[in-house]
């Protein structure tokens, strides 16, 4: 998110004019028609940004407006047409519901709403109230009527990459597509952080993601990043591999010494081993290279069983093991200092960064002779990899899912909470089942995408299952979730077959560890 603040150059409030905003908010209730439009000039002063213009009675005039107006085709013959309650071409939909804490008091005396609904019967059912099974289901409809809204635009708009679903001074759950398709809104930028409270506007980072959402949302895609910082890796990988593979004259031992080097790299940034402590060792042995075999052997016996490193640190560091196959092998190939220092300027990039979709490709390509020419040039990038996962993978699944979502909502407002959770239980089960087989996989980049894809369904799925009360079956995940396991490749090539399993593995760790917390191991 540091990119965000670069990019960011409008004025924000200080910390009191925050907690005013957070203060006058938080006691509001009841009436979204009345606050949603305060609340978002409210909000956009507090981001510093353009607060939406007056609109016209030409909606092509209504790029930045509140209750645009869109029309939708029936199938019939006719139209229906609704209003957006806050839309930004090009940035953004915003959808306004309205909790409240008050809905209690309002039974106690016996009100009504406009329609003559007693305010009982809406707290019987939930609908409102925040923290029921009911305001769970208001929130997943308020997305799907966002979506339904960003359809019925004029093509020429396209698709908002943002869906923004508020309940007006409580939270804004944020969903991103940056695939310009419209069919794969998820939580961004992941299921722990999509939900801003409105607590968290006293984060600076909070602050500067949602006003990148307002003045440059397409500088949030990861992917851009993480397509810049993989070709640079891949870079410093060809040149070390030229070099190892003319004097070792066994490329396959030199792409599996490569590939155990990148997973060092990974497991430093992303604290699976002391933060930095691989780069420090390296720039240490670059003044004493005849000592790299022996240090390299050593972390990588350790990290294979779990142990301590003297080589780590000052006073050397306690690893934990990797349970796998990548660190069996603990063979060490001797470098020379120029050497060494191409795996510095490697490892001197954030690793946490890097896109597995391409990387698999580059790195292969690295390893490759013949194809190391056209490093960085020909790759298979991860929005086309994602035109076969969508309709092959996500679109049945996202389906069934819209399913489950509307029997849910159905089975809350008969007051029926307790079915309504079995029956999300049971997608999740059967979710967690699928495997996914790619029978020619290359390096991944197909299992890694749908790996991808499908642990942001998955959650989804776990956040409703959270918003429901399911706490007991969301604490016992960890012996039925989406892992690499899922998901199963058939290659001729072993060393495609291997860059392919590292390939999952990183990126789903990559994945646990936005969600987790960098550091905590996934069950």
């Amino acid at each position: 998110m540091i990119l965000c603040r670069v990019l960011y150059t409008g004025t924000m409030q200080g910390p009191s004019q925050i907690d005013t905003f957070i203060t006058e908010w938080a006691v509001t209730g009841g009436s979204e028609l009345a606050n949603t439009q305060s609340f978002v000039n409210g909000l956009c002063a507090l981001l510093g940004v353009d607060a939406p213009k007056g609109s016209q009675a030409d909606d092509a005039h209504n790029d930045y407006v509140f209750e645009r107006r869109v029309f939708q085709d029936n199938g019939d013959g006719s139209k229906s047409f609704g209003r957006l309650d806050a839309y930004k071409r090009g940035g953004f939909v915003l959808e306004a519901k309205q909790g409240s804490d008050a809905d209690r008091e309002a039974a106690k005396r016996g009100e009504s709403d406009f329609f003559g609904k007693p305010a009982s019967e809406k707290l019987k059912q939930g609908t409102a109230r925040r923290g029921t099974p009911g305001w769970a289901a208001a929130m997943f409809k308020a997305k799907g009527q966002a979506e339904r809204y960003a359809k019925a635009l004029p093509l020429d708009h396209g698709w908002p990459p943002f869906l923004l679903v508020t309940d007006v001074g409580h939270c804004i759950d944020v969903y991103a597509d940056f695939s310009g398709t419209g069919k794969a809104y998820t939580q961004f930028p992941d299921a722990a952080r999509f939900r801003i409270m409105l607590a968290d506007l006293r984060d600076d980072e909070v602050r500067a993601r949602l006003a990148e959402i307002w003045t440059n949302p397409l500088s949030l895609d990861p992917s851009k990043e993480a397509a810049r910082v993989t070709r640079e890796i891949a870079a410093h990988l060809a040149e070390l591999s030229k070099r190892l593979e003319k004097r070792e004259q066994n490329p396959t031992r030199v792409a599996d010494f490569l590939m155990r080097c990148l997973f060092t790299m990974f497991a430093e940034d992303v604290k699976l081993i002391p933060e930095g402590s691989f780069t420090v060792l390296l720039e240490k042995l670059k003044t004493r290279p005849e000592n790299f075999v022996l240090q390299i052997s050593a972390l990588w016996a350790a990290m294979d069983t779990g142990g301590f490193v003297g080589a780590l640190g000052d006073a050397g560091e306690t690893v934990r093991r990797f349970n796998g196959y990548l660190f069996k092998d603990q063979s060490v190939i001797a470098l020379e200092a120029a050497e060494i220092g191409l795996l510095i300027e490697a490892a001197s990039h954030k690793w946490n960064h890097v896109e597995p979709a391409i990387f698999g490709t580059l790195l292969e390509r690295a390893l490759d002779g013949k194809e190391r020419a056209k490093l960085g040039a020909h790759y298979t990038p991860r929005a086309y990899v994602e035109r076969l996962v969508m309709p092959t993978v996500m679109e049945p699944l996202r389906a069934d899912w819209a399913g489950v979502q509307a029997a849910a909502a159905s089975l809350i407002e008969a007051d029926k909470a307790d079915e309504a959770r079995a029956v999300v239980e049971k997608f999740h089960g059967q979710l967690a089942q699928i495997k996914v087989l790619d029978p020619a996989c290359g390096t991944g980049n197909f299992l890694y995408v749908a790996l991808a894809r499908m642990k942001e369904l998955e959650g989804e799925v776990v956040s409703l299952l959270s918003e429901l009360g399911d706490v007991d079956y969301v604490l016992g995940l960890s012996g039925h979730t989406i892992t690499p396991e899922n998901f199963l490749g058939i290659e001729i090539n072993p060393r495609a077959a291997a860059i392919a399993q590292l390939v999952l593995w990183i990126g789903y760790l990559q994945w646990h560890f936005r969600v987790s917390g960098e550091g905590r191991m996934p069950p």
